[in-house]
């Protein structure tokens, strides 16, 4: 829908969607497409081939908004002088960190459940659920655990 209301608007489109299966890859929905993973790297080539004014981040799902957070923390963003549309990075950045995230609410009077991350890979290899052990000690009962697994377009 986002595509069509830009094109519906004139504004000329591109897209970068690995997934060649899907309705917004279609001929004539985008002006150009690149059927690239959604990484830094090639993310990074599009802006420099293209020159775009600006980039939707809240539309290629929690991949797009990951890339949109380190396009903008290692500058790519600015350096291309791409505005981004929509949602702002400071803003996807207080809802994808929990501890931001609370600290927003607090801000605002609102309470949350108790919470604390865990991490899991390289440093915790002698445990499938690492410090997560730990974690449901500290939160309360009923624990719910979200693995956050981000599955990308290369796997």
């Amino acid at each position: 829908q986002a595509i069509k209301a830009l094109k519906e608007m004139g504004v000329y489109t591109v897209l970068i969607n690995p997934n060649i299966a899907t309705v917004q890859t279609s001929a004539g929905m985008a002006d150009k497409v690149y059927f690239y993973p959604i990484t830094l790297e090639y993310v990074e080539a599009v802006l420099e081939k293209e020159r775009p004014e600006s980039i939707l981040l809240q539309f290629g799902g929690q991949t797009a908004l990951n890339c949109g957070i380190a396009l903008d923390r290692g500058g790519l963003l600015q350096k291309y002088n791409v505005q981004v549309l929509g949602t702002p990075v400071h803003a996807i950045v207080a809802t994808e960190d929990r501890e931001i995230f609370n600290a927003k609410l607090a801000q605002i009077g609102e309470s949350t459940a108790p919470s604390a991350a865990a991490e899991s890979g390289a440093a915790h290899s002698r445990s499938w659920l690492g410090p997560g052990r730990l974690t449901t000690r500290i939160v309360t009962t009923p624990c719910a655990i979200d693995t956050s697994v981000v599955i990308t377009p290369r796997a």
